[in-house]
Protein backbone atom coordinates (compact mmCIF):
# COMPACT_ATOMS: atom_id res chain seq x y z
CA UNK A 1 0.00 0.00 0.00
CA UNK A 2 1.20 3.61 -0.91
CA UNK A 3 0.39 7.05 0.95
CA UNK A 4 -1.50 7.62 -1.91
CA UNK A 5 -3.99 4.77 -1.32
CA UNK A 6 -4.50 6.21 1.89
CA UNK A 7 -6.93 8.72 3.64
CA UNK A 8 -6.52 7.87 7.48
CA UNK A 9 -4.42 11.00 7.28
CA UNK A 10 -7.02 13.42 7.16
CA UNK A 11 -7.94 14.91 10.19
CA UNK A 12 -11.23 13.10 11.53
CA UNK A 13 -10.64 10.31 9.30
CA UNK A 14 -10.56 7.05 11.30
CA UNK A 15 -10.24 3.29 9.83
CA UNK A 16 -13.91 2.82 9.55
CA UNK A 17 -14.30 5.66 7.11
CA UNK A 18 -11.54 4.87 5.36
CA UNK A 19 -12.72 1.62 4.12
CA UNK A 20 -15.69 2.88 3.23
CA UNK A 21 -14.33 5.06 0.86
CA UNK A 22 -12.14 2.36 -0.18
CA UNK A 23 -15.58 -0.16 -0.69
CA UNK A 24 -17.02 2.60 -3.20
CA UNK A 25 -14.21 1.66 -5.55
CA UNK A 26 -12.06 4.65 -4.35
CA UNK A 27 -8.74 3.71 -3.64
CA UNK A 28 -6.22 6.03 -5.22
CA UNK A 29 -5.96 9.78 -4.46
CA UNK A 30 -6.91 10.00 -8.13
CA UNK A 31 -10.47 8.93 -7.94
CA UNK A 32 -11.49 10.86 -4.75
CA UNK A 33 -14.13 13.27 -5.13
CA UNK A 34 -15.81 15.48 -1.79
CA UNK A 35 -18.46 13.62 -2.84
CA UNK A 36 -18.11 10.73 -2.06
CA UNK A 37 -17.56 11.45 1.88
CA UNK A 38 -19.30 14.49 1.58
CA UNK A 39 -19.72 17.74 3.99
CA UNK A 40 -16.77 19.27 5.49
CA UNK A 41 -14.85 15.71 6.17
CA UNK A 42 -15.14 15.06 2.14
CA UNK A 43 -13.42 19.11 1.89
CA UNK A 44 -10.91 18.03 4.30
CA UNK A 45 -9.76 14.89 2.43
CA UNK A 46 -9.00 16.84 -1.24
CA UNK A 47 -7.11 19.44 1.26
CA UNK A 48 -5.33 16.34 2.76
CA UNK A 49 -4.62 15.01 -0.60
CA UNK A 50 -4.03 17.84 -2.45
CA UNK A 51 -1.04 19.20 0.00
CA UNK A 52 -0.19 15.07 0.11
CA UNK A 53 1.01 15.47 -3.42
CA UNK A 54 3.33 18.23 -3.12
CA UNK A 55 4.62 16.68 0.09
CA UNK A 56 5.76 13.74 -1.95
CA UNK A 57 7.40 15.49 -4.43
CA UNK A 58 9.21 17.35 -2.19
CA UNK A 59 9.85 13.72 -0.28
CA UNK A 60 8.38 15.21 2.97
CA UNK A 61 8.34 11.49 5.06
CA UNK A 62 8.14 13.46 8.29
CA UNK A 63 4.71 15.11 7.15
CA UNK A 64 3.09 11.51 6.81
CA UNK A 65 4.92 10.29 9.14
CA UNK A 66 2.86 13.02 11.39
CA UNK A 67 -0.11 12.97 9.86
CA UNK A 68 -0.96 9.00 10.43
CA UNK A 69 -1.37 7.10 13.55
CA UNK A 70 1.32 5.52 15.09
CA UNK A 71 0.13 2.14 14.23
CA UNK A 72 -0.48 2.93 10.19
CA UNK A 73 2.98 4.21 9.80
CA UNK A 74 4.04 0.92 7.90
CA UNK A 75 2.32 2.75 5.37
CA UNK A 76 5.38 4.81 4.49
CA UNK A 77 7.61 1.71 3.57
CA UNK A 78 6.30 1.57 -0.16
CA UNK A 79 6.44 5.45 -1.03
CA UNK A 80 9.17 6.48 0.60
CA UNK A 81 11.16 2.76 0.22
CA UNK A 82 14.19 4.01 -2.04
CA UNK A 83 14.72 7.18 0.62
CA UNK A 84 15.09 3.97 3.52
CA UNK A 85 17.75 2.98 5.60
CA UNK A 86 18.03 -0.13 7.18
CA UNK A 87 20.52 -0.72 10.24
CA UNK A 88 21.41 -2.27 12.96
CA UNK A 89 23.90 -2.29 15.53
CA UNK A 90 25.99 -4.93 17.61
CA UNK A 91 27.25 -3.35 21.56
CA UNK A 92 29.26 -5.17 24.01
CA UNK A 93 26.03 -5.38 26.41
CA UNK A 94 22.60 -3.86 26.95
CA UNK A 95 23.03 -0.40 28.91
CA UNK A 96 23.93 2.31 26.82
CA UNK A 97 25.68 4.33 29.64
CA UNK A 98 28.01 1.66 30.66
CA UNK A 99 28.74 -0.24 27.51
CA UNK A 100 29.91 0.08 23.58
CA UNK A 101 28.84 0.28 19.91
CA UNK A 102 31.10 -2.45 18.46
CA UNK A 103 29.71 -2.51 14.81
CA UNK A 104 27.40 -0.20 12.42
CA UNK A 105 26.11 -1.80 9.42
CA UNK A 106 23.46 0.58 7.05
CA UNK A 107 22.05 -0.62 3.30
CA UNK A 108 20.27 2.11 1.36
CA UNK A 109 19.90 2.13 -2.14
CA UNK A 110 21.21 -1.06 -2.76
CA UNK A 111 24.74 -1.21 -0.98
CA UNK A 112 25.99 -1.90 2.83
CA UNK A 113 28.03 -0.33 4.65
CA UNK A 114 29.79 -1.81 8.23
CA UNK A 115 31.40 0.95 10.64
CA UNK A 116 33.58 -0.16 13.22
CA UNK A 117 34.63 0.95 16.79
CA UNK A 118 38.54 1.49 16.41
CA UNK A 119 38.70 2.00 13.05
CA UNK A 120 35.99 4.55 10.82
CA UNK A 121 32.71 4.36 13.65
CA UNK A 122 33.07 7.98 14.08
CA UNK A 123 30.28 10.29 15.15
CA UNK A 124 30.97 12.09 11.89
CA UNK A 125 30.91 9.21 9.98
CA UNK A 126 27.45 8.19 11.52
CA UNK A 127 25.75 11.87 11.00
CA UNK A 128 26.68 11.09 7.21
CA UNK A 129 26.11 7.63 6.74
CA UNK A 130 21.92 8.55 8.26
CA UNK A 131 22.59 12.31 6.13
CA UNK A 132 20.30 10.88 3.00
CA UNK A 133 18.28 8.66 5.29
CA UNK A 134 14.47 10.01 5.40
CA UNK A 135 13.22 6.94 6.23
CA UNK A 136 14.86 4.74 9.09
CA UNK A 137 14.05 1.13 9.03
CA UNK A 138 15.16 -1.05 12.22
CA UNK A 139 13.64 -4.13 14.34
CA UNK A 140 13.40 -2.89 17.85
CA UNK A 141 15.78 0.01 16.81
CA UNK A 142 13.19 2.70 18.78
CA UNK A 143 14.26 0.97 22.39
CA UNK A 144 17.51 0.04 21.60
CA UNK A 145 19.86 0.80 18.62
CA UNK A 146 18.96 4.65 18.00
CA UNK A 147 19.23 5.35 22.64
CA UNK A 148 22.39 3.84 22.47
CA UNK A 149 23.75 5.78 19.09
CA UNK A 150 22.53 9.36 20.57
CA UNK A 151 23.80 8.30 23.63
CA UNK A 152 26.99 7.05 22.54
CA UNK A 153 27.54 9.38 19.71
CA UNK A 154 25.90 12.89 20.31
CA UNK A 155 23.81 12.08 17.26
CA UNK A 156 20.31 13.46 16.15
CA UNK A 157 18.04 10.43 14.79
CA UNK A 158 15.19 11.89 15.23
CA UNK A 159 13.32 11.72 12.44
CA UNK A 160 10.41 8.90 10.28
CA UNK A 161 11.37 5.69 11.74
CA UNK A 162 9.79 2.21 10.95
CA UNK A 163 10.49 -0.02 13.71
CA UNK A 164 9.17 -3.87 12.00
CA UNK A 165 9.36 -5.14 15.53
CA UNK A 166 6.03 -3.59 15.72
CA UNK A 167 4.78 -3.96 12.23
CA UNK A 168 5.47 -7.71 13.08
CA UNK A 169 3.28 -7.57 15.72
CA UNK A 170 0.24 -6.53 13.73
CA UNK A 171 0.51 -10.08 11.49
CA UNK A 172 1.06 -12.08 14.39
CA UNK A 173 4.86 -12.54 14.63
CA UNK A 174 6.17 -12.18 17.86
CA UNK A 175 9.76 -13.25 19.14
CA UNK A 176 12.94 -11.36 18.35
CA UNK A 177 14.52 -11.11 14.86
CA UNK A 178 16.09 -14.29 14.43
CA UNK A 179 12.86 -16.31 15.30
CA UNK A 180 10.73 -13.61 13.15
CA UNK A 181 12.96 -14.51 9.92
CA UNK A 182 12.39 -18.47 10.79
CA UNK A 183 8.68 -17.79 10.80
CA UNK A 184 8.79 -16.09 7.50
CA UNK A 185 11.04 -18.46 6.00
CA UNK A 186 14.53 -15.76 5.94
CA UNK A 187 17.57 -18.58 5.68
CA UNK A 188 20.81 -17.16 7.11
CA UNK A 189 24.61 -18.06 6.41
CA UNK A 190 24.94 -18.69 9.81
CA UNK A 191 22.18 -19.49 11.99
CA UNK A 192 23.81 -20.19 14.88
CA UNK A 193 25.53 -17.17 15.53
CA UNK A 194 23.31 -15.11 18.43
CA UNK A 195 23.24 -11.59 19.63
CA UNK A 196 25.33 -13.01 22.32
CA UNK A 197 27.78 -14.32 20.68
CA UNK A 198 28.34 -11.05 18.84
CA UNK A 199 29.78 -9.65 22.37
CA UNK A 200 31.94 -12.51 22.20
CA UNK A 201 33.42 -12.16 18.85
CA UNK A 202 33.96 -8.33 19.81
CA UNK A 203 36.13 -9.61 23.19
CA UNK A 204 37.95 -12.05 20.35
CA UNK A 205 38.76 -9.52 18.69
CA UNK A 206 40.35 -7.23 21.05
CA UNK A 207 42.20 -10.79 22.17
CA UNK A 208 43.49 -11.13 18.65
CA UNK A 209 41.79 -13.92 17.18
CA UNK A 210 41.92 -13.83 13.78
CA UNK A 211 38.99 -14.77 12.18
CA UNK A 212 36.58 -12.87 15.12
CA UNK A 213 35.81 -9.19 13.65
CA UNK A 214 35.38 -10.37 10.11
CA UNK A 215 32.35 -13.04 11.88
CA UNK A 216 31.18 -10.51 13.52
CA UNK A 217 30.75 -7.82 10.77
CA UNK A 218 29.50 -10.64 8.63
CA UNK A 219 26.49 -10.92 11.00
CA UNK A 220 25.98 -7.30 11.51
CA UNK A 221 25.28 -6.83 8.11
CA UNK A 222 23.48 -10.04 7.74
CA UNK A 223 21.29 -8.86 10.26
CA UNK A 224 20.65 -5.73 8.56
CA UNK A 225 20.28 -6.47 4.87
CA UNK A 226 17.40 -8.86 6.26
CA UNK A 227 15.39 -6.31 7.23
CA UNK A 228 14.43 -5.30 4.15
CA UNK A 229 13.01 -8.68 2.97
CA UNK A 230 11.41 -8.69 6.10
CA UNK A 231 9.99 -5.38 5.55
CA UNK A 232 8.80 -6.13 2.19
CA UNK A 233 7.05 -8.87 3.48
CA UNK A 234 5.26 -7.23 6.95
CA UNK A 235 3.76 -4.33 4.80
CA UNK A 236 2.97 -6.60 2.06
CA UNK A 237 0.51 -9.27 4.46
CA UNK A 238 -0.56 -5.89 6.00
CA UNK A 239 -2.07 -4.68 2.84
CA UNK A 240 -3.53 -7.84 1.77
CA UNK A 241 -5.01 -7.72 5.07
CA UNK A 242 -6.50 -4.47 5.30
CA UNK A 243 -6.20 -2.69 2.24
CA UNK A 244 -9.67 -3.26 -0.18
CA UNK A 245 -8.05 -2.23 -3.82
Amino acid sequence: MRVENSFIGTDGVGEKTEQSIWEQGVTHWDEFEPSVVGGQRGDRIQQFIDEGRDRIAETDVTYFDHAFPSSERWRLYETFRERACFFDIETTGLDQDRNQVTTVSLHQGGDTQTLIAGDDLTAENLRAAFDGADLLVTFNGKRFDVPFLEANFDVDLDRPHLDLMYTCKKIGLSGGLKQVEQDIGIERDRPDISGRDAVRLWREHEQGRDGALETLVSYNREDTVNLKTLAETATERLDERIFVG
